[in-house]
């Protein structure tokens, strides 16, 4: 990807040195289920960043974690917000605020050291692209598009929705609209899931991003109130739905890099071959030797490798509905 030289967003919290440990309970009480309690109050079992080994003794809830860490939204702290749905775009927004552009990739974002400015300054240019991206879209649908912020932290930190920990993955948090993200999911993302690149890491960007749109737009409100009120089974189809849109979206704002002249050879196929590590059948094949489809929270790999590429083909968000129909 050619980001090097680019401006960068100023909506990037670098809150590294000020993470704290893994106290408070982990991800449990208050955080408005939608997954019926998921995660024991108590912290829950944590997936450690390293190799495939010493995996065997976790059964049961260890698929959920496993999905959550690879990508997606935290399950406790999936949804909430108000009705709507699809990708019907509000047509006024109050709040003025818009993309921030800063500095390019040389920023010094306080808190990066030297070895990680690089990778900061990566993950600030990224974000601003998909500001770029979705401010556009919402302007030519008479809305406008309220940024989320981006907080790097390291092993834990304090989130609206709880105390975020590596072990949860990237997330999107709805109560304080902010994607959380621990750069050395990225060692995670490259060394055990197999899929390096650049792009690769963009795509995981991107994904949470398409949950910030979804939650503006009013879908994860309106899906929210559906699983509510709907047994496990129904609610982990639900969310597959929400976030193999949330694929799609990452896939549009993938062709509009491309008409950018953003995109290196082969930087596509860093972000399909990403969604095929990651999708919930590869996952538990590999973490439980076996596949449970009534334990899908995330979609197949074939799924998400479809819905990205829907994104990708047309570059419309408005093709990425992934409610109608079969999946």
């Amino acid at each position: 990807m050619k980001w090097e030289g680019r401006a960068g967003s100023s909506n990037i919290e670098d809150d590294r040195g000020s993470s704290g440990g893994f106290g408070g309970g982990g991800l449990g009480g208050g955080l408005g289920g939608g997954f019926g309690g998921g995660l024991p109050s108590g912290g829950g079992i944590q997936i450690p960043i390293g190799g495939r080994g010493g995996m065997s003794g976790i059964v049961g809830i260890i698929i959920l974690l496993v999905i959550c860490w690879a990508l997606g939204i935290n399950p406790l702290t999936l949804l909430a917000g108000s009705g709507g749905g699809g990708m019907s775009l509000p047509q006024t927004q109050t709040d003025s605020t818009t993309s921030g552009s800063s500095g390019g990739y040389s920023q010094n974002i306080p808190g990066a050291n030297a070895d990680q400015q690089q990778l900061v300054n990566f993950v600030s240019v990224v974000v601003k692209d998909t500001e770029d991206y979705w401010t556009s879209y919402f302007k030519q649908h008479g809305a406008t598009y309220v940024p989320t912020k981006v907080v790097l932290f390291t092993d834990a930190i304090q989130s609206g929705c709880g105390m975020a920990q590596t072990a949860s993955g990237p997330f999107y948090c709805p109560e304080d609209k902010k994607v959380y993200l621990d750069l050395a999911f990225y060692d995670q993302l490259r060394q055990q899931f197999g899929a390096p690149g650049d792009f690769a890491q963009a795509y995981v960007i991107a994904h949470e991003v398409g949950h910030h749109v979804q939650d503006l737009v009013g879908t994860l409100g309106k899906y929210d109130q559906q699983m509510q009120s709907s047994d496990q089974t129904t609610a982990n189809a639900i969310s597959v739905r929400i976030e193999l849109q949330a694929d799609c979206y990452a896939g549009a704002w993938a062709n509009y890099e491309g008409q950018q002249n953003f995109l290196d050879n082969g930087d596509t196929q860093e972000a399909i071959t990403a969604a095929n590590q990651i999708g919930d059948d590869t996952l538990q094949r590999e973490f439980q030797g076996r596949v449970s489809p009534r334990e899908f929270t995330h979609g197949t790999s074939a799924q998400r490798m479809k819905w990205f590429q829907k994104g990708l083909q047309s570059g419309d968000p408005a093709a990425c509905d992934t409610f109608s129909g079969s999946i």
